[in-house]
């Protein structure tokens, strides 16, 4: 298979993109990755590392680059010649079968929409992330593509957010809460109130728990939280810099009042580190375009973008958009 990576994307630049290029295809045989960016500068990378597979690294030159900072829709029409613009023309074209950036994500979501490649039955795509829980793993839909959806978008998420959870995270049955400021039927504004009402009468329903709050997230009671894009993205946020915050405390409390333990101590709060930081999950895929897109976090290193070519192989392999769109449609038809 063959995935496009942003090779300019990030604020490291190509050089932890080029490194997770290569650490990738050591662990995925089956992978081809392009590499879309400034030859003059992806080149060298790569001879630095001379035993690479060639046959399995391709380069495809873009002459520009949207800044982390810049306004994505803007930028695309300026930049038509930007490494994330050059990724969607690709995989629009069907020259490769997925993308992976962790560039601008504004720009990236954009990109998918320009094109208008959506799945069969998709009326707007959304951006799923992984969160580690109490019980195991759970999928947050949308985080940050869609901050005005309607009611119909979010009924689609949790289609599309089901199907994730159970052919990549092997959850049987996944169960579906939405997001909302209690677990009551009836809170909450308008959206989640006509939301709730269109799951409870949609094919989704036996798995629709029904409303749930923020602090039920990471006890794990349900395996998908359907939410809009601004809430979605401000629980990410919080949670990473929650995460970061109590290991950095927990850390200097516990090292710092121990002595003969304290080098298994350190060992056993790094392990804890690499397992639930971002980092070890790859990036978040963008759920409902035609072909796979993987948007990994802007201070990406080599291991993240190693786990995002990763996931995005494994979308591929599964066939995981055939998946997506034998869910939808199950639900009932869009009424005027």
């Amino acid at each position: 298979m063959r995935i496009a990576l942003d090779a300019m994307g990030g604020d490291h630049g190509p050089v932890p993109n080029v490194a997770g290029a290569l650490q990738a295809l050591g662990t995925t045989p089956d992978l081809t990755v392009v590499l879309v960016g400034d030859r003059a500068q992806i080149e060298p990378l790569l001879a630095t590392s001379p035993d690479y597979p060639a046959d399995r690294i391709e380069i495809v030159h873009a002459s520009q680059c949207i800044g982390m900072n810049e306004k994505p829709a803007e930028a695309l029409r300026a930049k038509p010649d930007s490494s994330i613009g050059k990724c969607w023309q690709l995989l629009a074209t069907k020259a490769v079968d997925g993308l992976v950036s962790a560039g601008n994500t504004g720009a990236v979501v954009a990109g998918g929409l320009f094109t208008r490649k959506f799945l069969k039955s998709v009326h707007r795509p959304g951006i799923a992330t992984v969160m580690p829980t109490a019980k195991g793993r759970c999928v947050i839909m949308d985080v940050g593509a869609n901050v005005f959806p309607k009611p119909r978008h979010l009924l689609e998420y949790g289609a599309m957010g089901s199907a994730f959870a159970k052919h990549m995270l092997g959850i049987d049955r996944p169960t579906i809460g939405l997001m909302n400021v209690g677990e009551e039927e009836g809170k909450g504004h308008d959206l989640v109130q006509e939301t709730y009402t269109l799951f409870r009468n949609s094919s989704l329903a036996d798995r629709f728990v029904g409303n749930i709050e923020g602090g039920d997230i990471h006890r794990g009671k349900v395996d998908v939280v359907v939410t809009d894009g601004f809430v979605g993205n401000v629980i990410i946020k919080l949670s990473q810099g929650l995460f970061e915050f109590v290991m950095g405390m927990v850390g200097k409390e516990i090292l710092g009042a121990l002595s003969a333990e304290k080098e298994l101590a350190a060992r056993t709060l790094q392990g804890m580190v690499q397992k639930y930081h971002y980092s070890a999950f790859g990036g978040a895929p963008l759920l409902g375009v035609d072909g796979v897109c993987i948007i990994c976090h802007g201070s990406s290193k080599e291991r993240a973008i190693a786990n995002g070519l990763g996931v995005a192989a494994q979308d591929v392999r599964i066939g995981l958009n055939e998946k997506i769109v034998a869910e939808l449609e199950a639900l009932p038809a869009v009424t005027a």
